[in-house]
């Protein structure tokens, strides 16, 4: 499905996610050759992600979901971090991924970060599909970035905006907000 909406630019089209998603679950099974990867998919919009890239890794892996509230149906990340869903699994002792859509102050990111190492995992790396550093506002470490993007609102490929947009399957930037959106 393609956007009609003129207030949509594309950034990354299908072939080009698809060729990155495949070189990060190439780099991912590289890296954890020999063990068992257990990601943690940040909900709703990492799970296309998380599907795309599970997909092409090729050393065993199980996952769970974290579901966190920071947006309220926002363009800007109010910074209070609440958990909405927790994991169902024990994962202690596991080597762990955490999987984010997008990265942006990276106060979401680090909460997730720190709830998780608090329970004892063998090794923790942070990815994430989208990252916009610039906007950092906690300094993290992310070990694998699917794409650096401008400062621009981004929809599409699992990302909304007020639960719209989601479906598409390249990543667009908003150029403007109008009430349809809303």
């Amino acid at each position: 499905m393609h956007p009609t909406d003129s207030n949509l630019k594309l950034l990354y089209g299908e072939k080009e996610i698809a060729k990155r998603v495949k070189e990060l679950a190439k780099e991912i099974s590289r890296d954890y050759a020999g063990k068992q990867v257990h990601f943690i998919c940040v909900l709703k919009g990492g799970v296309t992600f998380l599907a795309d890239l599970i997909r092409e890794i090729t050393i065993p892996v199980t996952f769970d979901f974290f579901s966190v509230s920071s947006y309220s149906g926002s363009t800007e990340s109010s910074g209070v971090v609440r958990i909405t869903k927790d994991l169902d699994d024990d994962i202690e002792s596991k080597h762990v991924i955490i999987l984010e859509d997008i990265v942006d102050t990276g106060l979401t990111l680090n909460y997730i970060k720190n709830n998780v190492s608090s329970r004892k995992v063998a090794s923790l790396a942070l990815a994430t599909f989208l990252e916009r550093p610039h906007r950092r506002k906690v300094k993290l470490d992310i070990d694998y970035t699917g794409f650096v993007i401008p400062d621009v609102y981004v929809v599409g490929y699992g990302l909304d905006f007020a639960q719209k947009h989601r479906q598409y399957k390249a990543v667009y930037a908003m150029t403007q907000l109008t009430n349809q959106d809303i």
